[in-house]
Parts: C-alpha cells; sequence; structure tokens
C-alpha cells in the first residue's frame, strides 16, 4: 500500500455471470495527479470506475483512500470522500436551472417554522463563485439547463464538483459529441484541477485529448491493465499500437 498516495486500487475484480469485467486491477492515484485511462470498446475503462464511484461493489480486491482501507457501498459513500463523476451526459436536470443543479440535494435553507425555504440568494451568489471558479461565463445562474451546449454543461458538473471540496474527479469521456472549441475548454478544465490540486481520472478513446493532459496512462484491454506510461516514457503511436495488440 502506498501510504502517500490519494488513492490506491488493488486487485480489483468485477464480472457479470460468467464474463469479467476487470480482472485484478491495480492502480495508484496520486494526489493532483492526471491519470490518463484508455482502451477499446469493452476494455473495462467503465466497470472499474463504477466501482471506484461507488456504483457496483468489487468482487475481490481493496480500495485504499489516503492511506486506510475504505468499502464504497454507494455513490454518495464516493461523494462523501470527495470522489466526483462526470459522465458523458452530465447528471444535470434539464428543466431547473444552473442554481438549482448545483445545489441539487444539498439545498441551503433556513428554517421557518416547522418549514424550511431555501436560501435562494445565498445559492445565486455562491454558484457565481462556483462558475467563476472553473471560467464559466454564463449569462445568469438562473439560466435553465436546457439552454447550455454539451460543453457548458459539463463546466456547470465541474463546477458543483469543485464547489463541494472533490479531491478527485472522474471525467468518463467528457469531449465525446463536442465542438473543438468545447473540447478544448474541457481541456483546460482538467490543467485547472491539477493547478487546483485536484486530482483527475480522464477516461477516453481520443489520445490525442488524453496524451497532452496526462501525467500518466494506464491502457487496459480485455479487463487487465496492460501498460502504465509516464507521459514522457510513451507517445501517441506507441499507445494506439498497444491498444490495437491488446
Amino acid at each position: 500500500m502506498d501510504q502517500t498516495a490519494l488513492l490506491e486500487m488493488v486487485g480489483i475484480e468485477k464480472g457479470y455471470g460468467r464474463v469479467r469485467a476487470v480482472t485484478g486491477i491495480d492502480m495508484v492515484v496520486g494526489h493532483d495527479e492526471v491519470i490518463g485511462l484508455v482502451g477499446d470498446n469493452g476494455a473495462g475503462k467503465s466497470t472499474l470506475i463504477k466501482v471506484l464511484s461507488g456504483v457496483y461493489p468489487p468482487d475481490a480486491g481493496k480500495i485504499f483512500w489516503e492511506g486506510k482501507e475504505v468499502r464504497l457501498g454507494s455513490p454518495r459513500d464516493a461523494m462523501m470522500l470527495g470522489i466526483e463523476t462526470i459522465y458523458q451526459e452530465p447528471a444535470l436536470i434539464e428543466k431547473l436551472s444552473i442554481m438549482r443543479n448545483i445545489f441539487l440535494g444539498r439545498e441551503r435553507t433556513i428554517p421557518v417554522g416547522p418549514l424550511r425555504w431555501l436560501r435562494v440568494g445565498a445559492m445565486a451568489s455562491e454558484s457565481v463563485k462556483a462558475l467563476d471558479g472553473v471560467g464559466l461565463e454564463l449569462r445568469s445562474p438562473q439560466a435553465i439547463v436546457e439552454q447550455l451546449s454539451g460543453g457548458q454543461r459539463q463546466g456547470v458538473a465541474i463546477a458543483r464538483a469543485m464547489y463541494f471540496k472533490t479531491k478527485l474527479m472522474i471525467l468518463d469521456e467528457p469531449t465525446n459529441n463536442l465542438s473543438v472549441k468545447e473540447s478544448q475548454k474541457i481541456l483546460k478544465f482538467v490543467q485547472d484541477l491539477k493547478a487546483q490540486g485536484i486530482a483527475s481520472i480522464f477516461i477516453s478513446h481520443n489520445l490525442q485529448h488524453v496524451y497532452p493532459v496526462a501525467d500518466r496512462i494506464i491502457v487496459l484491454s480485455h479487463g487487465a491493465k496492460i501498460g502504465d506510461f509516464r507521459r514522457q516514457d510513451t507517445s501517441v503511436d506507441e499507445l494506439i499500437s498497444l491498444i490495437v495488440q491488446g
């Protein structure tokens, strides 16, 4: 066990019936480190991340968080530790405002007799701070999410996670189906996370996006880890070759 790591996964196994989706995977993530997690379809990336996010319990293996073994029984357990996952389609409610989405499930309230009223003004001003923290300029925290572009929705999800003191951000194909300009914005978000001391795991099939921002790149194939490289020790061409051969 690495006592200095933020996260360490040891011997993680997960299967569905006779299909072994993940087999004996070890992974270490340091504080403020950016990990690129790559591999072809069916490599096990999503399953591994769902184990780390508390969606699925592992069949075997251990997870250590800041040197202590933890058991993640639900996504809320992961969130309480400071692990946030941003999926391809951010978990935002389109008919609600940006503000309501940022504070969804964690609303600021004030007791009024037996009831609790929303502190709308406080949440609106804090939402602006959260958006400013990721460099996202939107006209109002009261704007409805369905009016936003794909990149802006990703930005709102990232702003929400950072506001609530995330320590590890997991981004699952965050640039998928985004324009070139919006993809570049997401890559800048990843770099900003690192600058603020937040670690991230960047999952993508697009090596041209992963490679420039990652400190290390982990390659999965058929549920197993087949490579773990510092960026300066490999190249995009070498990674492509490994994935194809894997």
